[in-house]
């Protein structure tokens, strides 16, 4: 069996060599448009939705009296130290400045942060560990995970993401509540990360 397999591969390789096949081109004509105009905000809110999270279309000064209704009366949650404090005014809010460890952090009924991106055609939310976001940890322990996306921030595309991060920063890429299907199909939530993801879409800064 190993003499015919080498007979094979010895004929194959003598084909070649006559006559190398010709490199396929590959386009690399990508949607890069600039990173101007409206993006679909209607179509992130959708595919936002699609991952089973929940969205919610507010104004700027809604933001606090949405997440107050997001978590239990009594509820804490904690707070990148750079989130705007109007975010959760009125709300028992913890500041992660001082990295908080894990075991306090999954005491908290949510956290809150903003975001550096979203994505239209995906429902993705990207964090780079930039303004109001904090750091990778702060939003893989809690269980709940309250992001607010302002329209500017939502691109339509994949590769406009992509033209507009820094490959540098740290890059969280967040479709829907953390979930996992084993070999049987059966939808496992909050595994690696929040079970419950909470999406506030900022229409405008009134």
């Amino acid at each position: 069996m190993a003499d015919a397999k080498a007979t094979v591969l010895g004929r194959i390789r003598e084909a070649l060599s006559a006559a190398p096949p010709t490199p396929p081109t590959v386009p690399r004509d990508y949607d890069r448009a600039a990173l101007r105009g409206g993006a679909d905000v209607a179509r992130f809110a959708e595919t936002v939705g699609e991952y089973r999270a929940q969205v919610h279309r507010i104004s700027e000064t809604g933001v606090a009296t949405t997440v107050a209704s997001l978590i239990p009366a009594g509820g804490r949650v904690v707070v990148p130290a750079d989130l705007p404090p109007e975010w959760v005014a009125g709300i028992d809010a913890v500041s992660d400045g001082g990295f908080l460890p894990n075991a306090e952090l999954d005491l908290v009924d949510a956290v809150v942060t903003g975001c550096a991106l979203g994505i239209g055609a995906t429902g993705t939310i990207v964090l780079d560990a930039g303004t109001a976001q904090g750091r990778r940890a702060l939003t893989l322990v809690p269980d709940h995970h309250i992001c607010v996306v302002f329209a500017g921030q939502v691109v339509d595309t994949v590769p406009q993401a992509f033209a507009a991060l820094d490959p540098m920063r740290p890059l969280t890429f967040i479709s829907g509540p953390s979930a996992t299907s084993d070999i049987e199909l059966n939808r496992v939530e909050g595994v690696h990360g929040p079970r419950t993801l909470d999406v506030l879409i900022v229409e405008d800064q009134s």
